[in-house]
């Protein structure tokens, strides 16, 4: 809950609203600054002024009089070094915060210099009530700004990440997905409407391919059924042992292709019934006819409480060892077998002897002892036709397809991996 209501930093929201901010506050300061110098620089302008007229007024009386009016005075003792060797006949300002001095020579060179001061602190007084003015309005529109800012990035950023959840779901396989309608017409309302252009094309180019390998299955179907009937009228011999074995892959091939067609296109619908783990997996081992090491155990509270030493199997047998303890599940045995059968076949085409089958719990892991799986596989998973290395023998590269589409179907996880001592590993966890 608290994860919740912290905020995230590293979000577009937040950036765009601290980009904002800084953008706003350096408006700010240069403006300030600006306004500053042009106010100080206004400020001595005016004093310059003013001391230029009262210097003018205050030589023109001592000229006439000899005296020295009212805020004038002859060689001050604080008169700025600059001034007190003025040029003859001229005026000179000089400024020394926060006095405004203007001097001038009465007479010829050694005559007294006669000097007005001008007192600039009310101005510079309102100078700094300026800066101080302009420093408070300035938080006062960042803090009413900022909210607005964060407000307005947040429906971008939300628009944004509906855009990138249908992307997601998308590249998981939900083709339907789409971002629909989106308000403005600006670069995210063209992404959206992108990605579901993109997941319209990609929809049909699946449907497309799922329906050209549904159709080429059936078709082969009957042609390779009527191989399989004609090679049953060829007389005995090595000829019809490998005619046979040929048509019965082929059977096998267009079997399993009709399968993944069926699995794509959701036609599939599993029939549940309470059944006991080992026993299904048993059968599904035995049916294969390789030889396999089978072994239950039985887990207590996610730990297993009885060790057990597998038997190598004879190639038409299964040995099981362990605790016989049946752990009943709910799910479709014909699928359980298919999948368990499939991964055991896996194994034994492209891994390495012995294969071995555990059964713990609710999880099977079937597991050999070769090459292990291809990093393709285990990063993108199975592909149909490609078998991911030449060291893993040959196949089509349906067998694990199938086992995926069928677990799916079951809502169990499988999963692939490599032991750490060599070998691969899969592991299928049905559901509770």
């Amino acid at each position: 809950m608290f994860r919740r209501l912290r905020p995230d930093f590293s979000s577009l929201r937040w950036k765009i609203a601290a980009l904002a901010a800084a953008a706003a506050f350096l408006v700010v300061g240069v403006v300030g600054v600006l306004v500053h110098l042009w106010t100080a620089q206004d400020i001595r302008s005016r004093a310059e002024a003013q001391a230029y007229n009262a210097l003018t007024s205050a030589m023109d009386v001592y000229r006439r009089t000899g005296a020295v009016v009212e805020g004038a005075g002859l060689d001050p003792a604080d008169l700025p070094a600059a001034l007190r060797h003025p040029a003859d006949g001229k005026q000179h300002t000089a400024y020394d915060i926060p006095v405004f001095w203007a001097a001038q020579r009465t007479g010829g060179p050694g005559s007294p210099v006669l000097a007005v001061d001008y007192q600039m602190g009310t101005e510079l007084h309102n100078l700094r009530e300026l800066d101080m003015t302009m420093v408070v309005a300035s938080l006062v529109a960042l803090a009413a700004a900022v909210p607005l800012v964060v407000y307005g990035a947040g429906l971008l950023a939300r628009r944004l990440r509906q855009v990138s959840e249908t992307a997601g779901r998308i590249s998981a396989g939900d083709l339907d997905a789409r971002t629909g309608t989106t308000k403005g017409r600006d670069e995210v309302a063209e992404i959206a409407a992108t990605v579901d252009r993109m997941a319209d094309h990609l929809g049909q180019l699946l449907r497309a391919e799922r329906q050209f390998t549904a159709d080429v299955a059936h078709e082969l179907r009957t042609p390779v059924g009527g191989l399989l009937a004609a090679a049953d009228l060829l007389p005995a011999g090595e000829t019809e042992d490998l005619l046979r074995a040929r048509v019965r892959d082929l059977r096998g091939l267009v079997e399993d292709l009709l399968e993944i067609s069926r699995l794509d296109a959701g036609a599939e619908q599993p029939v549940r019934a309470r059944v006991p783990l080992d026993a299904v997996v048993s059968e599904a081992v035995a049916r294969t006819g390789l030889p396999t090491e089978v072994t239950v155990t039985e887990a207590a509270e996610g730990n297993v409480s009885e060790a057990t030493e597998a038997t190598v199997a004879e190639p038409t047998e299964v040995t099981v060892t362990g605790a016989r303890a049946a752990r009943t599940v709910e799910t479709d045995p014909r699928r359980l077998e298919r999948i368990v059968g499939n991964l055991v076949v896996n194994a034994h085409r492209h891994g390495g002897p012995p294969v071995e089958v555990t059964v713990e719990g609710r999880t099977v892991v079937v597991r050999d002892h070769g090459p292990g799986f291809p990093a393709d596989v285990l990063l993108h998973g199975p592909r149909r036709f490609r078998t991911g290395a030449a060291e893993r023998g040959t196949g089509h590269g349906l067998g694990l397809t199938i086992a995926l589409g069928q677990a799916r179907l079951l809502d169990a996880e499988l999963r692939l991996e490599n032991a750490p001592d060599g070998g691969a590993v899969a592991i299928l966890r049905l559901p509770a």
